[in-house]
């Protein structure tokens, strides 16, 4: 995989960070606004980026880049370099096949489709995009250009989900679950002080449920598929973006809870539990580390009565830990990359369908 990092933010420095162990994706470009040009120029080098670009049609055209690594000096300041003069290094137009995109959320439509029509496939950050109706023509038109689109939610990629997949079963009919995802967030208290930054800010697709909520919903959904019903109840600050709430998904025979806050602290977890068993993600979900699973031991018989006086049936726990990584978001990019070169169009899939389902909660219960 040939890749263009759209971005100079946070996410896409631990992107950058998160691909250096994997061999098949090449690190051709990074985009970033013009007044961000001296950062871009910094991480270009730092990451060893071949070109840098502030002008994004030119990127997805394959156009003269605003710098290159031969740009940058060995104390990592760029060159001041006369665009007149015809003799400047640059290393050429960047090969390109696919542009991973971690700007504003606003903005990943757009981008996104710009891209698409380039020919390029694109890794999109979560959410996907602020509709269904978005998201659909998103992956229309990836199928029509027989390229690639997908989603950057960890967890899909995480061993720790694959299990919970497997051991699900083993729970027998399951009756409730239940996830916590919530965090203070670092610009709560400036959000309450009224200065208003892009994840609490509706004109920019903020809040508790596209933001944080939506990884709850991301298990669910890849557990259970599409929900008969989905309501949320949000808690709505000054702005009226959703600070924190709920969303109550419906599934035949129980219903799955999802608590999402960017106003307040809370344990974090996922709990899914059955007729014969129940399991556990302790932990902010985003970044499950380990599974416990307890369920019947079906070579027991015997019961015993607890302290409160219930009886208890004898269970089997199994832990999984999952191997160590480089970083969480290291193996999502390995599939990306594993996925485009094999162009293997039925695990695209797999992962299209999940994010169709879970933008249509988001879509439907959205408060801006």
């Amino acid at each position: 995989m040939k890749l263009a990092f759209i971005g100079t933010g946070k996410i896409v420095n631990d992107a950058l960070y998160a691909i250096e162990p994997i061999e098949n994706i090449e690190k051709q470009a990074l985009f970033a606004r013009p007044h961000s040009k001296e950062k871009g120029l910094e991480m270009i080098r730092k990451y060893g980026i071949k070109n840098l670009y502030t002008d994004y049609d030119a990127l997805l055209s394959g156009g003269r880049p605003e710098g290159t690594l031969s740009d940058i000096e060995p104390s990592g300041k760029a060159e001041k370099a006369d665009p007149k003069d015809s003799t400047v290094s640059c290393e050429g137009p960047s090969d390109i096949d696919t542009v991973y995109i971690g700007i504003v959320n606003s903005l990943h439509y757009s981008y996104a489709k710009k891209a698409l029509m380039a020919g390029k496939n694109v890794i999109l950050e979560k959410p996907f995009t602020g509709t269904y109706a978005q998201a659909k023509e998103l992956f229309d038109l990836a199928h029509e250009k027989d390229l690639m689109i997908f989603e950057a939610v960890t967890i899909l990629h995480n061993p720790v989900f694959t299990e919970m997949q497997k051991n699900i079963d083993k729970l027998g009919t399951v009756r409730m679950a239940l996830c916590n995802y919530s965090q203070y967030s670092s610009r709560y208290d400036n959000y309450l002080a009224g200065n208003i930054e892009h994840s609490f800010d509706k004109e920019f697709f903020g809040g508790a449920l596209y933001d944080i909520n939506v990884y709850n919903l991301h298990y669910m959904a890849g557990l259970f598929g599409e929900p008969s019903g989905a309501v949320y109840y949000p808690n709505i600050g000054p702005n009226g973006i959703d600070t924190s709430g709920t969303c109550i998904l419906q599934y035949g025979g129980f219903s799955a809870v999802c608590t999402g806050a960017k106003d307040s602290d809370s344990e974090c977890f996922i709990s899914i539990q059955g007729e014969k068993g129940s399991m556990k993600i302790s932990g902010k979900p985003n970044i499950a580390s380990s599974l416990t699973t307890t369920y019947i031991d079906p070579d027991r018989h015997d019961l015993v009565r607890d302290a409160a006086g219930a009886m208890v049936r004898p269970v089997r726990t199994e832990t999984y830990k999952a191997p160590e990584c480089h970083h969480r978001m290291t193996q999502e990019f390995r599939d990306f990359a594993d996925i485009i070169d094999d162009h293997d169009t039925e695990r695209a899939r797999v992962f299209e369908e999940e994010t169709l389902r879970v933008m249509k909660i988001l879509d439907g219960n959205k408060v801006w």
